[in-house]
């Protein structure tokens, strides 16, 4: 894991790819509780005897289960600990070119982008690609975007 300790370590690193997390199985039991918890029980993902006459032979994660778990998946590749606060200050670009099956293993793919100055502090670009195993497309490619407080 990368751990970087102040903004000239993340300005040097810009355009480089940072490394890739552990695979981990995205289990039925992990779809349940998101769909709990957001209230999207929507059959593809909950109905595992339904799914399977479904386009895609079995249940799938929601696209925004797999978004949420960009940050536990990037703080097993790099870690961000300069002195002042970190800001999810949101995302430029989401995309969910491919389906994740339950059962599937997935890990992030971590690269930072472009580093610019605000008022604020500095706003760093940290582009994920959620990978699957054994598939050529990502289940996920995500631009966000982050404030480093002065």
């Amino acid at each position: 894991m990368h751990v970087f300790t102040t903004i000239e370590e993340i300005e040097a690193a810009a355009g480089k790819e940072i490394g890739a997390s552990e695979w981990v199985e995205v289990t039925q039991e992990r779809v349940n509780d998101f769909a709990d918890a957001t209230g999207d029980h929507q059959w593809i993902h909950v109905d595992v005897e339904k799914a399977k006459a479904g386009p895609f032979g079995g249940t799938i994660a929601h696209g925004y289960l797999t978004l949420s778990m960009m940050p536990w998946l990037g703080s097993h590749v790099f870690g961000i600990e300069t002195s002042g606060a970190r800001l999810n200050y949101g995302m430029n670009k989401v995309r969910f070119p491919n389906p994740v099956l339950v059962g599937s293993r997935i890990r992030a793919r971590v690269s930072l982008g472009e580093v610019t100055d605000l008022p604020a502090g500095k706003q760093v670009i940290i582009n994920y690609a959620i990978e699957i195993e054994d598939q050529a497309k990502p289940a996920c490619v995500a631009e966000t975007v982050v404030l480093l407080l002065a």
